[in-house]
């Protein structure tokens, strides 16, 4: 039997792609949702792992560039693990995390350069602006704040039912 090189050991295995997104609401418990200039819909603030960074790390990062704003990333709501689909070719693992509440207007400031619009949204205003399977995420993460707990979701595609 041949043995091979850790190199080419992981040349060979799956590759996955982190991303990692923020929970924030107001204190009607309104979700913050951000429209990318290069996406149809809206999502929570986010984006993916950078190499040497934990996934809250990201999180972190990727709500100050995005809305130059500092919060505390709390505790991990859950994961989701999407296949690959559109011109994504590689399966992502997308970890949502708790970013607390703010007031509605709290000074963000819009990264331009990636980013349309943001707002508050309730849950019927959410179903107009994300496809079905970020709704099922969405349910999922404020189910796990309400009560606690983790999520863990597999699938989704824009195609998905919820």
């Amino acid at each position: 039997m041949a043995t091979i090189s850790s190199s080419e050991f992981y040349t060979r295995i799956n590759k996955t792609l982190a991303g990692a997104g923020a929970l924030i609401t107001d204190p009607a418990g309104r979700v913050l949702l951000v429209k990318p200039n290069y996406r149809d819909h809206w999502i929570w603030p986010g984006g993916h792992v950078d190499e040497d960074e934990t996934p809250d790390q990201a999180c972190a990062r990727e709500v100050h560039e995005e809305l130059g704003l500092f919060l505390p990333v709390g505790r991990l709501l859950g994961v989701h693990w999407v296949p690959p689909f559109g011109d994504r070719p590689i399966p992502l693992v997308h970890f949502l995390f708790d970013c607390g509440t703010v007031p509605d207007g709290v000074g963000v400031i819009l990264q331009e350069e990636e980013l349309d619009a943001h707002g508050f949204f309730d849950l019927r205003q959410a179903r107009d602006l994300m496809p079905s399977y970020l709704i099922r995420r969405l349910h999922a993460a404020l189910d796990a704040r309400a009560d606690g707990t983790t999520f863990y979701l597999t699938g989704g595609s824009p195609a998905m039912a919820r």
